[in-house]
Order: C-alpha cells, then sequence, then structure tokens
C-alpha cells in the first residue's frame, strides 16, 4: 500500500480516532481538537448507530471544522443489496469493516467500492493466535484494527487486549488499537509497545458520558495524552 492511499500522510504518529459519533455539533467539536479521524456506527444493534440520513450532515460538520479529518463509517458484513449508503461522496473516506469479513470479501468489496474509498479490517481478538489472521488481509485492506473479543458485541466494550499478546506484533500493514483507551492510559501503553507500537489509537467508551454522547474535556485530555507520545517520539 503506497503512502498516498492513507488519510494520514504527513501527520504525526500515533493517530488518533474518536469512534460512535451521534451529534454535528459534537462530531465538529472533536474534530477541531486535533482528532485525526471520526468513526460513526451504521450497525444497527449498536446503541451508538446512527441512521444514514443524519450520517451526511455529521461528516460534513466535522470537514468544516477540520478539513483534515478522516470520516470512517463502521459497518459489519455489509451485503450487495447495502452497498448504496455505504460507497464514496457521502462524507466519509474509510469504511471499517468490523463483522467476519474474510480476505476474500475485502477485496470483493474493494472492486465493488471502487478506489475512492478506503477499506480497514477489525479484528476481534480472543487470543494471541488470533493476531496469526492479520497477515492475510495484507493485501485486502488499507488498515487494520484490533479490538477485544467480547461475545454478541463488536465494539465500543471498553475491553483490552492483553499487552503481552501485541509484543512483536508486526503486520503487513498500517494498525490501530481499540478496546480500553483512555487519557490516562495511552503514555503507559504506547511505552510498553515501544518496539511493536501502533500506527494508530482508536477511542469511544474512554472518553464517552454515554454511548455516542462524548465528553469534550475527556478528548482534549486524549489529544493531550496522544501529543506526548508524538513529543517524546520527536526528541
Amino acid at each position: 500500500m503506497s503512502s498516498e492511499r492513507l488519510c494520514f500522510t504527513g501527520s504525526p504518529q500515533p493517530w488518533l480516532k474518536v469512534c460512535g459519533l451521534r451529534r454535528p455539533d459534537q462530531a465538529a467539536a472533536v474534530a477541531a481538537l486535533g482528532v485525526d479521524a471520526l468513526g460513526v456506527i451504521a450497525v444497527d444493534r449498536s446503541p451508538r448507530w446512527l441512521e444514514p440520513v443524519r450520517r451526511p450532515e455529521l461528516f460534513s460538520a466535522m470537514a468544516e471544522a477540520s478539513p483534515r479529518c478522516c470520516g470512517v463509517l463502521v459497518v459489519a458484513d455489509p451485503t450487495d443489496d447495502d452497498l448504496e449508503p455505504l460507497g464514496p461522496g457521502l462524507g466519509h473516506q474509510v469504511l471499517q469493516l468490523h463483522g467476519a469479513e474474510t480476505p476474500q470479501r475485502c477485496r470483493q468489496l474493494r472492486r465493488q467500492l471502487g478506489p475512492e474509498l478506503l477499506l480497514w479490517k477489525a479484528l476481534r481478538i480472543r487470543d494471541a493466535a488470533d493476531l496469526e489472521r492479520a497477515a492475510a488481509y495484507g493485501d485486502a485492506v488499507d488498515g487494520l484494527l484490533l479490538d477485544a473479543w467480547v461475545p454478541d458485541q463488536l465494539g465500543g466494550t471498553g475491553h483490552r487486549i492483553p499487552i503481552e499478546w501485541l509484543e512483536g506484533f508486526a503486520p503487513p500493514l498500517p494498525w490501530w488499537l481499540a478496546g480500553g483507551i483512555t487519557p490516562e492510559r495511552v503514555v503507559p501503553v504506547m511505552g510498553a509497545l515501544a518496539g511493536c507500537s501502533p500506527q494508530g489509537l482508536d477511542v469511544s467508551s474512554g472518553v464517552e458520558l454515554s454511548p455516542g454522547d462524548k465528553d469534550l474535556q475527556r478528548v482534549a485530555a486524549l489529544v493531550a495524552a496522544v501529543e506526548t507520545v508524538r513529543q517524546d517520539r520527536s526528541s
């Protein structure tokens, strides 16, 4: 994958994504704080689900507040009949696949959706052996996201992947770490993963008042913690 295929070319790492936005005003405020990406949930069984008609307004508010912020639409196992509201031109630049999509299905979706849209694949990690699945997606998507496996829940649970499982993890793609990331945990987590650190951090429940309702003070603290890591890396 070339660097041109990343939303964040030129941005310092770790990149930061806040997921589960439901309100345009909060999307604008979070983007203005310097977050690199915002996620909107398109899985209707999620408490953070946002109906299709409301998504363009939210992504528009995000882009107006910060043109460099990347819109991510989170889906799970979309069928061919589901693709019309998921394609390019609706405010998001990334489609994050959070279901049981195989590498073959990801390649098919890439052909169907076209080159304008990036594809990320979320892997729900139940044990250390699950990390071996990452290699199979090397030529199928543009990035990976690791989240803890929780029965009957696809994400936003706050459950953590044990850090020791990730030691030496070196997938063939840029990857994001999700699951229990909070402002207080950013520095110790990135320190523990100094030799194999993720390119990005994905946060949802760690900065919420309730599902889909973000605490802007917590988001600001999160941005500050990420900036501390960036400064330590550049010094």
